[in-house]
């Protein structure tokens, strides 16, 4: 990750704004700790402004729904292609399934400073509150990302900043320390309390919204990165729906759950690539195999579909191939879903 210049250098940079008004640029979840750490530098005269950055895992959905009731100006970057790149070996390790905190938030603020420098910014911000999660939000942690995301000095938080060093641009008077909080620990109650005083009429529940922290997509994911040294962003998005097995190094079936799964799965099919598998007269999954096309997998893939559907184990049944050259109907045994299970990523 490419470093930018000291906090000892950058502190000259930090300027007083030339129309008498501090710029704030923060990260936003879409969370209510998002949305109190805008408001309560908004409240001191500060001009806010979000961002929030995409990647298959976690969307921007509830921060835009954020910046539409607070009419918080909201910013949005997709970062996958970094991510993937900080995902092959991040440099704080991952927590208990395939999610890389630490290094994602260094990550998310280096990105974020480098609008800062862009755009007039005087300083980032974020909803970390001391001590709410024990292993990312804690003293040591909060120093590490700003160390490693190259502003340091420059990122505040603003629910637990009298518990924290002072930023520069507190120590230059560009935000006063005193209107600031001393917020720490995993209790809400003084957040909400604070939703009263704002008048926040809604607000995402505080379950995390990341699916690097879910156990079943964190194992589809490590598969995917550790069988396949090349896959694109679609077959990320893939991971997020219907079930998943593996055929071989380069081949994976996925088939749908249900009529929504179905949907999205359709919407990342690769019609120069993929096959797509449905059964010719009964309701059941959309399937989707991607990678190597050989008989043996599409008659695989095949009866992985059949054995989703209503018919009648042991019995052949009609399962309709569709390809870019045109549609085939395949002929297979249907056999009961227990015998893909030792494919099943």
């Amino acid at each position: 990750m490419k470093m930018n210049k000291t906090s000892s250098q950058k502190k000259d940079q930090i300027n007083h704004p030339t129309n008498g008004q501090t710029k704030g640029l923060g990260l936003c979840s879409g969370g209510l700790d998002s949305i109190l750490s805008a408001l309560l530098l908004k409240r001191q005269g500060i001009d806010v402004t979000w961002i929030c950055f995409e990647t298959p895992f976690f969307s921007s959905e509830s921060a835009r729904k954020a910046s539409i009731q607070t009419h918080i100006p909201l910013i949005t970057v997709d970062i996958t292609d970094a991510y993937m790149e900080m995902m092959k070996a991040p440099k704080a390790g991952f927590g208990k399934n395939m999610n890389p905190c630490m290094d994602c938030h260094s990550l998310m603020f280096s990105k974020a400073g480098e609008i800062l420098n862009d755009k007039g910014f005087h300083f980032l911000f974020s909803g970390e509150v001391l001590g709410q999660r024990p292993k990312s939000q804690n003293k040591n942690s909060l120093r590490y990302v700003e160390k490693n995301s190259g502003f340091d000095g420059q990122i505040l938080r603003p629910l637990s900043a009298k518990l924290l060093p002072q930023t520069l641009v507190e120590q230059k008077g560009l935000v006063d320390r005193k209107k600031l909080l001393d917020i720490s620990g995993r209790s809400r109650k003084i957040q909400l309390q604070m939703v009263k005083d704002f008048g926040i009429k809604e607000y995402p529940a505080p379950a995390g919204g990341c699916l690097l922290t879910d156990k079943n997509f964190s194992k589809r994911l490590k598969d995917l990165m550790d069988i396949q040294t090349v896959f694109d962003k679609r077959e990320l998005y893939l991971l997020k729906h219907g079930r998943h097995f593996r055929l071989d190094l380069k081949t994976k079936v996925i088939a749908g759950r249900s009529e929504d799964d179905n949907t999205h799965l359709l919407k990342y099919v690769n019609t120069d690539k993929d096959i797509l598998l449905k059964h010719a007269k009964l309701p059941g999954p959309d399937v989707i195999l991607t990678g190597s096309v050989t008989p043996k997998n599409i008659q695989t893939a095949a009866m992985i579909c059949a054995a989703y559907t209503k018919a009648t184990p042991g019995d052949t049944t009609d399962i309709r191939v569709i390809k870019k050259e045109g549609d085939t109907i395949l002929r297979v045994k249907t056999v009961k879903m227990v015998a893909f299970k030792h494919l099943m990523i």
